[in-house]
Order: C-alpha cells, then structure tokens, then sequence
C-alpha cells in the first residue's frame, strides 16, 4: 500500500515538473478548471444551496492546505527527481528523502482526515463519501481531456 502512495506521488511530481518545464499552467485555466470542479461536485453530491454555502468555504480551506503542503514540500523532491540526481544520491540521502515523503504524505492524510471529520457536520455521511468519488471522477475526466489535446508523437 505504501509502495502505491510513492508511485502515486512519484507520478504527482512527475506530472507537476511537467507543467514547471512547460510553462506553469496559466492562472485563466486553473480558474477555469476550478470552476469546473465545482460545478462537477455541486452536481454529483446533488448539494442543496445551504449545503453548499457550508460546504464549500470548508472544501475550499482543504485545498488551499493540500495546495500549500505539495508546493512548499514537494517542491524539494520535483528538484532531485530527475535520473542523474536519483542516481547520484547516496542510501542516507534516499532515507532521508523517502523520510521527507512519508511525512508529507501523513500531513495529506491529516487534512484529508480533518477535512471528513468538518463536513460531518454540514453533510450526510453518504454525500461525503459521494466526494471521494465525485473527486477521483473529476481527476479521471480531466487527464482524459489533457490525454485527448495533446499532440499525438
């Protein structure tokens, strides 16, 4: 399972280091996919207009948080990450390093964590499960459309 996670945030890196290379994404489609999410997840938990006006300010400060701990933490791995820099660092540096991973995918998890235990209040256990869903489908359909666009090589 915690094999899973590290490719996983390999392939997050990966895909952020991307972007850094290409040209950071511009703020206009950041917004524009924001707003698409929010228009996803409205839909999908069906939330009524009071349930949105305490869900979202809630939803909003996790991702600000989960925003904050990948660019001021991750950052650090997208640097060393390349071939040459794996390649060159020592077991005590790897240790370390997976060590620094380990703990911010832990503070992911404690927002992830904190984020559940907020919204019960405000949602129906059902609707906050539906939100996983409703997230990961949002991602899928996303790297779809990105997989779509892209020049054929």
């Amino acid at each position: 399972m915690i094999h899973k996670k590290l490719i996983l945030v390999f392939l997050l890196l990966l895909t952020a280091n991307t972007f850094a290379q290409n040209g950071m994404m511009s703020k206009e489609k950041r917004d524009k996919i924001k707003s698409l999410k929010i228009a996803f997840i409205t839909s999908e938990l069906s939330l009524t207009s009071e349930e949105a006006a305490k869900f979202w300010p809630i939803y909003n400060t996790f991702e600000d948080k989960q925003q904050d701990i990948r660019k001021q933490k991750m950052k650090g791995y997208i640097d060393r990450m390349d071939d040459e820099s794996l390649d060159k660092l020592s077991e005590k540096e790897a240790s370390t390093l997976l060590v620094q991973m380990e703990s911010t995918e832990d503070e992911l998890y404690q927002a992830k964590k904190k984020l559940i235990n907020s919204l019960k209040g405000v949602l129906p256990p059902v609707k906050i499960l539906k939100l996983k869903k409703a997230e990961d489908d949002f991602n899928r359909k996303l790297l779809q459309q990105y997989r779509d666009k892209r020049p054929k090589q």
